[in-house]
């Protein structure tokens, strides 16, 4: 049995077809890293959402709370407590 040596367009055709593949495989690559880096970044926003998510349901459950009230009041609300005396520091 003999081998045939391949022709000059058989090897032109094989080289013009790795080509093709190696371009098509750079371009998946892009792609890969674009859709990993956006995952990362999906991830960081879910977990700061996570953790808004809980900051707000303990706010909910303890709203009823007294101290809470008094501490909101008191830090947000610029209030006092009779007898109470509010002392700002300024930088």
């Amino acid at each position: 049995m003999q081998i045939k040596k391949a022709s000059f367009l058989t090897k032109l055709v094989v080289l013009t077809l790795l080509i093709a593949a190696s371009v098509a495989l750079l371009r998946l690559q892009g792609q890969i890293t674009a859709a990993e880096a956006e995952r990362d970044s999906l991830r960081v926003r879910l977990t700061n959402q996570i953790q808004v998510n809980a900051d707000l349901k303990d706010a909910v459950e303890h709203s009823e709370d007294p101290e809470r009230q008094a501490d909101i009041a008191r830090n947000e609300l610029g209030l006092a407590a009779p007898g109470e005396k509010i002392i700002n520091f300024t930088d």
